[in-house]
């Protein structure tokens, strides 16, 4: 479809040549048109799955800065298995000359072909009336979808609400950016237009899962609402001075809570939509086995994930697959997670586990009371790092008799959940496996790469299906990648109340729901009975607090985190620490379960907006580089 537009732009560009005019009229039999991809349906509807086809693989460390290039997680510094981009913007080495992972010109590509598409669609002479209404809808989300991207990136873009003629002059060519605010608008404006046209659910549930629903066009307007009325966003005054050429300020520096209140309207609307439509937090049920409740608790955290199709999913993609595979079997996001979990068949290196989660990660989580760790008063926080063994109590989390450090005991679900340790148990479908990290043990170091540098490994995104084989034979469950799930939304929903009118009932609702199934208590409890600061939750900056980190925690290794702590404006905190593990070099657990500072992360304020590259600002200078770039 690519091709065909390009020899469009050729045929078209040569008409423009002195010689050439005889020619215009002329096109070969064998040469595509877009009058040929837009005659019947079953050539339009390749057209709407190019549209489709420009979705970020958000499920691949490679494509997705999200996952590397923050805090979360950290690798060994050979980078065999992955991208070196993440990992170099986490370090602070993004630059203009040549932006890392930047998505400027394949998102303007994108929003070609999705006007072309609507441009072009009512010539398809085969096509019902309410299909035709179905893929308007779908472009149109899409469309909008593209330019959001853009905005969370660049912040102040161009909108390309139309495709320039072929004769367009220089001067029109050289576009330029609206404020943010005007941007915004136009991507919900586009969004309502889409979900009001949209099916409620998928019908043929066989052929159709992933392709856009009123519920994913509603949750994507809450997620822009919520980025729009955050600190980078709303009354950024670190940007009085980033101005059009008009003079008119691309940022209003004036902060609008009111903003908050249209957020927590439409994430409203968004789980309204999703009631409708049978959206619902996962729980784990498998007729095949019965576990007992603290492994229940724990499947229903891991596969709200990599469950496909799950009740919690709101939108799939399922062009973005964690999978065993990726063709050579060293990149793909299960595999970059998961140890070598048999001892049987250590001589497998398919699976890599560098994708480390940081120190930071590990004590954000709560007690297990649902405090956290620095809070809750029953919990011995200055002794954390010492050493303890567990018991036969604490089998199902942590193996019977082995040491590990205290940090890793009296946690709640997700902790155990969403990572595995030295001395940690890792539940999957065949059997339980016992992590042992310690050097010269079945799941530490054994090459310059593929092991996890802090000693914590991802677990939160392997599917409990992989199984490692014989020789380097691996299967597991691919899953599509949960660009939006419920519990997001509900989190969503909960920080827009609050930021608009601080603690409420409501708040309290989504945020206990979510904590529920995660098999804690209640807000008000557990601050109650456990917190050194019991009234936190009583006030809008407690309450901030304990949102926030309630994100932190419930969306871990999702892609959240990076996005978050960028629109709240933390970034300049969180991202000028160290980073720390344990150090994996040893063998001896009183060495082992030694703090290691692995890297000191420097960020600069110009990095909460991406650079454009040199090229675009000097060839368009309309366009305006990104302050500090």
């Amino acid at each position: 479809m690519k091709n065909l537009i390009i020899t469009l732009f050729i045929a078209c560009g040569l008409a423009q040549l002195p010689g050439c005019k005889k020619y215009i009229n002329i096109v070969p039999d064998d040469v595509a048109t877009i009058n040929n991809a837009f005659t019947l349906r079953q050539e339009a509807i390749k057209y709407l799955f190019t549209c489709y086809s420009y979705l970020p693989n958000d499920g691949s460390y490679n494509n997705n800065p999200a996952f590397g290039a923050g805090d979360e997680v950290w690798q060994s510094p050979y980078f065999q298995n992955t991208s070196q981009d993440p990992i170099h913007i986490a370090m602070g080495q993004q630059n203009s000359n040549g932006p890392l992972m930047s998505i400027w010109g394949n998102m303007f590509n994108a929003l070609r072909d999705c006007n072309i598409f609507l441009d072009n669609i009512d010539h398809v002479v085969d096509l019902e009336p309410y299909e035709k209404t179905r893929w308007v809808a779908e472009v149109t989300f899409l469309k909008a979808y593209y330019h959001w991207l853009l905005l969370r990136q660049y912040g102040p873009i161009p909108i390309v609400e139309k495709n320039l003629p072929i004769s367009a002059g220089i001067d029109e060519m050289k576009i330029k950016r609206v404020t943010v605010d005007s941007a915004v608008n136009y991507i919900c404006r586009l969004l309502d237009t889409a979900a009001s046209r949209l099916p409620l659910t998928i019908a043929d549930q066989s052929s159709e899962l992933g392709r856009i629903t009123r519920p994913i066009a509603l949750s994507i307007k809450a997620r822009v609402l919520v980025t729009a009325a955050s600190p980078l966003f709303n009354g950024n005054t670190d940007y009085g001075s980033f101005k059009a050429l008009d003079g008119k300020p691309f940022f209003n520096p004036t902060s609008q809570p009111a903003k908050w209140q249209r957020a927590a309207d439409a994430c409203l609307a968004a789980i309204q939509a999703c009631n409708t439509a049978g959206v619902k937090l996962y729980k784990f049920s498998n007729s095949l086995i019965t576990l007992p409740d603290v492994l229940n608790t724990e499947m229903s955290i891991r596969n709200a994930i990599c469950q496909k199709w799950n009740s919690e999913t709101i939108w799939g993609n399922p062009n973005s697959r964690p999978s065993a595979w990726d063709g050579n079997g060293a990149t793909s996001m299960q595999t970059l997670c998961i140890p070598r979990l048999d001892p049987s068949r250590l001589a497998n290196q398919v699976p890599q586990a560098q994708l480390a989660p940081t120190m930071k990660m590990v004590e954000l989580f709560y007690s297990m009371h649902g405090v956290p760790i620095n809070e809750d008063i029953t919990y011995n926080y200055a002794d954390r790092y010492s050493l303890r063994t567990a018991v036969d109590s604490e089998n199902y989390y942590l193996q019977s008799g082995y040491q590990t450090a205290t940090i890793n005991f009296d946690r709640e679900p997700r902790f155990y959940a969403d990572m595995a340790f030295d001395g940690s148990q890792y539940f999957m479908a065949n059997q339980m496996w016992g992590i042992q990290a310690k050097m010269g043990q079945s799941q530490s170091q054994k090459n310059t790469s593929g092991y996890s540098i802090t000693g914590y490994f991802t677990k939160k995104l392997v599917n409990w299906n992989y199984v490692i084989q014989d020789g380097q034979s691996v299967t597991t469950d691919d899953y599509p990648w949960p660009e939006m799930r419920l519990a997001d939304l509900y989190l969503l929903y909960a920080e827009a109340l609050n930021e608009a009118d601080g603690p409420s009932s409501d708040i309290y609702q989504y945020l206990n729901l979510i904590r529920a199934r995660a098999g804690l208590p209640a807000v008000q409890d557990a601050w109650t009975q456990y917190s050194n600061n019991p009234s936190k939750f009583q006030t809008q900056s407690g309450l901030r607090d304990i949102i926030r980190q309630e994100r932190g925690i419930e969306l871990a290794f999702e892609g959240s985190r990076f996005w978050d702590l960028l629109r709240w404006k933390t970034a300049i905190t969180e991202w000028n620490k160290q980073v720390v593990g344990w150090d994996v070099t040893q063998a001896d657990p009183n060495f082992y379960y030694r703090r290691k500072i692995l890297y000191t992360q420097i960020f600069q304020p110009r990095q909460y907006l991406w650079p454009l590259a040199v090229q675009d600002v000097t060839i368009n200078p309309n366009i305006l580089q990104n302050p500090g770039w």
